[in-house]
Protein backbone atom coordinates (compact mmCIF):
# COMPACT_ATOMS: atom_id res chain seq x y z
CA UNK A 1 0.00 0.00 0.00
CA UNK A 2 1.52 3.22 -1.06
CA UNK A 3 1.88 6.09 2.06
CA UNK A 4 -1.03 8.56 0.84
CA UNK A 5 0.89 10.91 3.28
CA UNK A 6 2.99 12.02 0.38
CA UNK A 7 0.06 12.52 -2.02
CA UNK A 8 -0.25 16.54 -3.28
CA UNK A 9 -3.37 17.54 -4.64
CA UNK A 10 -3.85 19.49 -7.39
CA UNK A 11 -5.68 19.64 -11.07
CA UNK A 12 -4.46 17.03 -13.85
CA UNK A 13 -2.84 18.51 -16.25
CA UNK A 14 -4.45 16.87 -19.25
CA UNK A 15 -7.57 18.76 -17.81
CA UNK A 16 -9.26 21.54 -20.66
CA UNK A 17 -11.54 23.88 -20.05
CA UNK A 18 -15.07 23.61 -21.79
CA UNK A 19 -16.50 26.87 -22.06
CA UNK A 20 -20.65 26.34 -23.52
CA UNK A 21 -22.94 23.56 -22.70
CA UNK A 22 -22.68 23.56 -26.57
CA UNK A 23 -19.22 22.30 -27.24
CA UNK A 24 -19.58 19.93 -24.66
CA UNK A 25 -20.89 17.50 -27.40
CA UNK A 26 -24.15 16.34 -25.49
CA UNK A 27 -27.55 14.58 -26.50
CA UNK A 28 -30.26 17.17 -28.15
CA UNK A 29 -32.68 16.24 -25.49
CA UNK A 30 -29.97 17.22 -22.35
CA UNK A 31 -29.20 20.31 -23.66
CA UNK A 32 -32.56 21.51 -24.02
CA UNK A 33 -33.35 20.36 -20.28
CA UNK A 34 -29.88 21.77 -19.41
CA UNK A 35 -31.15 25.30 -20.88
CA UNK A 36 -34.76 25.07 -19.62
CA UNK A 37 -33.72 24.83 -16.15
CA UNK A 38 -31.91 28.28 -16.31
CA UNK A 39 -28.34 27.34 -16.54
CA UNK A 40 -26.86 29.71 -19.49
CA UNK A 41 -22.92 29.03 -18.88
CA UNK A 42 -21.39 26.11 -17.26
CA UNK A 43 -19.34 26.98 -13.46
CA UNK A 44 -15.59 26.29 -12.94
CA UNK A 45 -16.15 22.54 -12.62
CA UNK A 46 -19.02 21.82 -15.00
CA UNK A 47 -16.23 23.48 -17.29
CA UNK A 48 -13.99 21.25 -16.21
CA UNK A 49 -15.28 17.88 -15.08
CA UNK A 50 -18.38 17.06 -17.46
CA UNK A 51 -15.96 16.28 -20.33
CA UNK A 52 -13.38 14.03 -18.68
CA UNK A 53 -16.79 12.35 -17.29
CA UNK A 54 -18.06 11.33 -20.41
CA UNK A 55 -15.04 10.57 -21.54
CA UNK A 56 -15.47 7.52 -19.29
CA UNK A 57 -12.70 8.75 -16.72
CA UNK A 58 -12.20 8.01 -13.14
CA UNK A 59 -12.50 11.42 -11.77
CA UNK A 60 -12.00 12.71 -8.16
CA UNK A 61 -13.47 16.66 -7.87
CA UNK A 62 -12.68 18.54 -4.56
CA UNK A 63 -15.11 20.84 -5.11
CA UNK A 64 -17.72 22.77 -2.23
CA UNK A 65 -21.42 23.50 -2.47
CA UNK A 66 -22.16 26.33 -4.40
CA UNK A 67 -20.04 25.41 -6.96
CA UNK A 68 -22.73 23.40 -9.36
CA UNK A 69 -21.14 20.32 -8.48
CA UNK A 70 -24.56 18.40 -8.74
CA UNK A 71 -25.32 19.61 -12.14
CA UNK A 72 -22.08 18.51 -12.68
CA UNK A 73 -22.34 14.83 -12.19
CA UNK A 74 -26.20 14.76 -13.18
CA UNK A 75 -25.67 16.02 -16.66
CA UNK A 76 -22.62 13.81 -17.51
CA UNK A 77 -24.98 10.66 -15.74
CA UNK A 78 -27.53 11.90 -17.94
CA UNK A 79 -25.58 12.17 -21.21
CA UNK A 80 -24.36 8.65 -20.29
CA UNK A 81 -27.70 6.76 -20.15
CA UNK A 82 -29.11 4.17 -22.90
CA UNK A 83 -32.92 5.45 -22.14
CA UNK A 84 -34.14 2.08 -24.36
CA UNK A 85 -32.98 -0.17 -21.24
CA UNK A 86 -35.11 -0.05 -18.32
CA UNK A 87 -32.62 -0.56 -16.26
CA UNK A 88 -30.19 1.32 -13.02
CA UNK A 89 -27.44 2.80 -15.17
CA UNK A 90 -25.66 4.97 -12.72
CA UNK A 91 -26.15 4.94 -8.94
CA UNK A 92 -25.17 8.20 -6.94
CA UNK A 93 -24.73 7.76 -3.25
CA UNK A 94 -24.73 11.15 -0.54
CA UNK A 95 -24.20 11.72 2.83
CA UNK A 96 -27.82 12.57 3.59
CA UNK A 97 -31.42 11.64 2.88
CA UNK A 98 -32.08 15.36 2.02
CA UNK A 99 -28.97 15.51 -0.48
CA UNK A 100 -30.24 12.34 -2.40
CA UNK A 101 -33.64 13.74 -2.91
CA UNK A 102 -32.39 17.16 -4.65
CA UNK A 103 -30.15 15.24 -6.84
CA UNK A 104 -33.64 12.90 -7.57
CA UNK A 105 -34.81 16.53 -8.64
CA UNK A 106 -32.23 17.73 -10.42
CA UNK A 107 -31.92 14.87 -12.20
CA UNK A 108 -35.38 14.57 -13.27
CA UNK A 109 -35.63 18.32 -14.31
CA UNK A 110 -32.61 18.07 -16.37
CA UNK A 111 -33.74 14.97 -17.87
CA UNK A 112 -37.07 16.38 -18.50
CA UNK A 113 -37.14 15.99 -22.50
CA UNK A 114 -35.30 12.72 -22.22
CA UNK A 115 -37.76 10.30 -20.23
CA UNK A 116 -35.74 9.25 -17.59
CA UNK A 117 -36.56 7.37 -14.86
CA UNK A 118 -34.81 8.22 -11.80
CA UNK A 119 -35.43 7.23 -8.01
CA UNK A 120 -34.62 8.37 -4.38
CA UNK A 121 -33.74 4.91 -2.36
CA UNK A 122 -33.52 6.63 1.26
CA UNK A 123 -33.98 5.14 4.76
CA UNK A 124 -37.16 6.42 6.69
CA UNK A 125 -39.15 5.66 3.92
CA UNK A 126 -41.48 2.87 3.02
CA UNK A 127 -39.17 -0.30 2.06
CA UNK A 128 -42.23 -1.70 -0.04
CA UNK A 129 -42.93 1.34 -2.03
CA UNK A 130 -38.89 1.38 -2.85
CA UNK A 131 -38.82 -2.27 -4.23
CA UNK A 132 -41.85 -1.38 -6.12
CA UNK A 133 -40.02 1.57 -7.64
CA UNK A 134 -37.19 -0.02 -8.23
CA UNK A 135 -38.99 -3.35 -10.26
CA UNK A 136 -40.70 -0.62 -12.06
CA UNK A 137 -37.45 0.51 -13.74
CA UNK A 138 -34.84 3.21 -13.08
CA UNK A 139 -32.02 4.38 -15.20
CA UNK A 140 -30.47 6.32 -12.02
CA UNK A 141 -30.71 5.32 -8.31
CA UNK A 142 -29.91 8.25 -5.60
CA UNK A 143 -29.73 7.37 -2.48
CA UNK A 144 -27.91 7.00 0.86
CA UNK A 145 -25.70 4.25 1.49
CA UNK A 146 -27.88 1.75 4.09
CA UNK A 147 -31.07 2.04 1.96
CA UNK A 148 -29.28 1.41 -1.40
CA UNK A 149 -27.54 -1.38 0.20
CA UNK A 150 -30.06 -2.99 1.57
CA UNK A 151 -31.92 -2.61 -1.31
CA UNK A 152 -28.95 -4.75 -3.47
CA UNK A 153 -29.00 -7.24 -0.44
CA UNK A 154 -33.04 -7.99 -1.11
CA UNK A 155 -31.87 -8.10 -5.08
CA UNK A 156 -34.81 -4.93 -5.70
CA UNK A 157 -31.77 -3.17 -7.22
CA UNK A 158 -30.34 -4.67 -9.77
CA UNK A 159 -26.49 -4.00 -9.97
CA UNK A 160 -25.58 -5.39 -13.60
CA UNK A 161 -26.48 -2.70 -15.63
CA UNK A 162 -24.11 -0.14 -13.56
CA UNK A 163 -21.83 1.74 -15.56
CA UNK A 164 -21.08 4.64 -13.29
CA UNK A 165 -20.90 5.18 -8.89
CA UNK A 166 -20.93 8.91 -8.01
CA UNK A 167 -19.82 9.42 -4.16
CA UNK A 168 -21.12 13.23 -3.13
CA UNK A 169 -19.85 14.94 -0.66
CA UNK A 170 -17.75 11.87 0.04
CA UNK A 171 -16.18 13.19 3.33
CA UNK A 172 -19.28 13.79 4.68
CA UNK A 173 -20.19 10.46 4.16
CA UNK A 174 -17.03 9.08 5.91
CA UNK A 175 -17.85 11.09 8.89
CA UNK A 176 -21.38 10.13 9.22
CA UNK A 177 -19.89 6.73 8.98
CA UNK A 178 -20.74 5.12 5.74
CA UNK A 179 -17.30 3.80 4.98
CA UNK A 180 -18.49 0.34 5.68
CA UNK A 181 -21.68 0.55 3.77
CA UNK A 182 -19.87 2.34 0.54
CA UNK A 183 -17.37 -0.78 0.57
CA UNK A 184 -20.55 -2.85 0.97
CA UNK A 185 -22.10 -1.14 -2.09
CA UNK A 186 -18.82 -1.00 -4.43
CA UNK A 187 -18.66 -4.44 -3.66
CA UNK A 188 -21.62 -5.47 -5.76
CA UNK A 189 -21.18 -3.15 -9.07
CA UNK A 190 -19.64 -4.76 -12.30
CA UNK A 191 -15.90 -4.32 -12.10
CA UNK A 192 -15.51 -1.98 -14.83
CA UNK A 193 -17.50 0.84 -13.10
CA UNK A 194 -16.83 4.22 -14.23
CA UNK A 195 -16.31 6.22 -10.36
CA UNK A 196 -16.90 9.90 -9.78
CA UNK A 197 -15.87 11.00 -6.15
CA UNK A 198 -17.04 14.47 -5.22
CA UNK A 199 -15.61 16.17 -1.91
CA UNK A 200 -14.96 19.36 -0.14
CA UNK A 201 -11.97 17.81 1.70
CA UNK A 202 -9.51 15.03 1.12
CA UNK A 203 -8.62 13.50 4.18
CA UNK A 204 -6.76 10.20 4.30
CA UNK A 205 -9.50 8.18 4.54
CA UNK A 206 -10.81 9.05 1.14
CA UNK A 207 -7.16 9.26 -0.73
CA UNK A 208 -7.03 5.33 0.84
CA UNK A 209 -10.95 5.24 -1.10
CA UNK A 210 -9.78 6.68 -4.32
CA UNK A 211 -6.70 3.91 -4.86
CA UNK A 212 -9.10 1.10 -4.12
CA UNK A 213 -11.87 2.45 -6.19
CA UNK A 214 -10.44 4.20 -8.84
CA UNK A 215 -7.64 3.42 -11.86
CA UNK A 216 -5.59 6.24 -12.76
CA UNK A 217 -8.58 9.17 -12.15
CA UNK A 218 -8.44 11.98 -13.50
CA UNK A 219 -8.11 15.33 -10.29
CA UNK A 220 -10.34 18.60 -10.60
CA UNK A 221 -9.58 21.39 -7.56
CA UNK A 222 -11.74 24.07 -8.01
CA UNK A 223 -10.30 27.55 -6.72
CA UNK A 224 -13.67 28.35 -5.19
CA UNK A 225 -12.12 29.95 -2.31
CA UNK A 226 -10.07 31.95 -4.67
CA UNK A 227 -13.93 33.09 -6.33
CA UNK A 228 -15.86 33.93 -2.90
CA UNK A 229 -12.50 36.21 -1.62
CA UNK A 230 -12.61 38.42 -5.43
CA UNK A 231 -16.72 38.70 -4.74
CA UNK A 232 -15.78 40.20 -1.47
CA UNK A 233 -13.44 42.58 -3.06
CA UNK A 234 -9.98 40.98 -1.34
CA UNK A 235 -6.69 41.29 -4.01
CA UNK A 236 -6.39 37.82 -3.99
CA UNK A 237 -3.99 35.37 -6.33
CA UNK A 238 -3.63 31.90 -6.25
CA UNK A 239 -0.93 29.12 -6.97
CA UNK A 240 -0.96 25.51 -7.58
CA UNK A 241 1.92 23.10 -8.81
CA UNK A 242 1.05 22.47 -12.40
CA UNK A 243 1.63 25.91 -13.07
CA UNK A 244 4.30 27.38 -15.48
CA UNK A 245 6.89 28.44 -13.65
CA UNK A 246 6.36 32.03 -15.11
CA UNK A 247 3.10 32.18 -14.15
CA UNK A 248 4.56 31.42 -10.54
CA UNK A 249 6.84 34.09 -10.91
CA UNK A 250 4.50 36.39 -11.88
CA UNK A 251 2.37 35.93 -8.77
CA UNK A 252 5.09 35.66 -6.65
CA UNK A 253 5.99 39.31 -7.43
CA UNK A 254 2.50 40.37 -7.51
CA UNK A 255 2.16 39.18 -3.89
CA UNK A 256 5.78 40.31 -2.57
CA UNK A 257 5.23 44.12 -3.81
CA UNK A 258 1.62 43.99 -2.41
CA UNK A 259 -0.33 44.36 -5.65
CA UNK A 260 -2.25 41.38 -3.77
CA UNK A 261 -2.75 40.85 -0.56
CA UNK A 262 -3.83 37.28 0.12
CA UNK A 263 -1.96 34.56 -1.10
CA UNK A 264 -3.76 31.03 -1.64
CA UNK A 265 -1.63 28.19 -2.31
CA UNK A 266 -1.19 24.79 -2.43
CA UNK A 267 1.70 22.56 -0.02
CA UNK A 268 3.86 23.13 -3.65
CA UNK A 269 4.57 26.43 -2.62
CA UNK A 270 4.44 25.92 1.27
CA UNK A 271 8.22 24.94 1.16
CA UNK A 272 9.52 27.63 -1.37
CA UNK A 273 7.95 30.72 0.02
CA UNK A 274 9.81 33.50 1.55
CA UNK A 275 8.26 36.94 2.00
CA UNK A 276 8.96 38.62 4.66
CA UNK A 277 6.53 40.60 5.30
CA UNK A 278 3.82 37.60 5.67
CA UNK A 279 1.99 38.33 9.30
CA UNK A 280 -1.13 35.82 9.29
CA UNK A 281 -0.81 32.00 7.90
CA UNK A 282 -4.41 30.13 7.88
CA UNK A 283 -4.34 26.40 7.22
CA UNK A 284 -7.92 26.00 5.04
CA UNK A 285 -7.31 22.44 6.41
CA UNK A 286 -4.55 20.45 7.92
CA UNK A 287 -1.15 18.95 6.26
CA UNK A 288 -1.53 15.18 6.11
CA UNK A 289 2.01 15.08 7.59
CA UNK A 290 4.06 16.73 10.32
CA UNK A 291 7.05 18.45 8.45
CA UNK A 292 4.44 19.72 5.87
CA UNK A 293 2.86 21.93 8.87
CA UNK A 294 5.90 23.44 9.88
CA UNK A 295 6.81 24.04 6.17
CA UNK A 296 3.61 26.16 5.94
CA UNK A 297 3.89 28.18 9.31
CA UNK A 298 7.22 28.77 9.04
CA UNK A 299 6.30 31.42 6.50
CA UNK A 300 5.27 33.48 9.04
CA UNK A 301 6.99 35.66 11.85
CA UNK A 302 10.07 36.01 9.65
CA UNK A 303 13.14 38.07 10.87
CA UNK A 304 11.94 38.80 14.31
CA UNK A 305 8.67 39.97 13.14
CA UNK A 306 5.61 38.43 15.04
CA UNK A 307 2.86 35.97 13.02
CA UNK A 308 0.59 34.36 14.13
CA UNK A 309 -0.83 30.81 12.43
CA UNK A 310 -4.71 30.15 12.14
CA UNK A 311 -5.60 26.19 12.01
CA UNK A 312 -9.15 25.51 10.84
CA UNK A 313 -9.80 22.40 12.76
CA UNK A 314 -12.90 20.09 12.46
CA UNK A 315 -13.61 16.47 15.10
CA UNK A 316 -11.84 14.52 12.71
CA UNK A 317 -8.59 16.38 12.58
CA UNK A 318 -7.79 17.03 16.38
CA UNK A 319 -5.83 13.39 15.92
CA UNK A 320 -3.50 15.78 13.50
CA UNK A 321 -3.58 18.47 15.87
CA UNK A 322 -2.55 16.43 18.94
CA UNK A 323 0.33 14.99 17.08
CA UNK A 324 1.82 17.61 15.51
CA UNK A 325 1.54 19.59 19.24
CA UNK A 326 3.11 16.20 20.77
CA UNK A 327 5.95 15.56 17.84
CA UNK A 328 7.15 19.54 18.06
CA UNK A 329 6.19 19.70 22.12
CA UNK A 330 4.13 22.42 21.65
CA UNK A 331 0.34 23.80 22.35
CA UNK A 332 -1.61 25.13 19.84
CA UNK A 333 -4.41 27.13 21.67
CA UNK A 334 -8.03 27.65 20.78
CA UNK A 335 -8.63 30.76 18.73
CA UNK A 336 -9.24 33.68 21.49
CA UNK A 337 -12.17 36.14 20.17
CA UNK A 338 -9.70 39.10 20.51
CA UNK A 339 -7.73 37.23 17.69
CA UNK A 340 -7.34 40.85 15.77
CA UNK A 341 -5.32 41.94 17.98
CA UNK A 342 -2.54 39.50 17.87
CA UNK A 343 -1.80 39.94 14.27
Amino acid sequence: DEDMTKVEFETSEEVDVTPTFDTMGLREDLLRGIYAYGFEKPSAIQQRAIKQIIKGRDVIAQSQSGTGKTATFCVSVLQCLDIQVRETQALILAPTRELAVQIQKVLLALGDFMNVQCHACIGGTNVGEDIRKLDYGQHVVAGTPGRVFDMIRRRSLRTRAIKMLVLDEADEMLNKGFKEQIYDVYRYLPPATQVVLISATLPHEILEMTNKFMTDPIRILVDWLTEKMREANFTVSSMHGDMPQKERESIMKEFRSGASRVLISTDVWARGLDVPQVSLIINYDLPNNRELYIHRIGRSGRYGRKGVAINFVKNDDIRILRDIEQYYSTQIDEMPMNVADLI
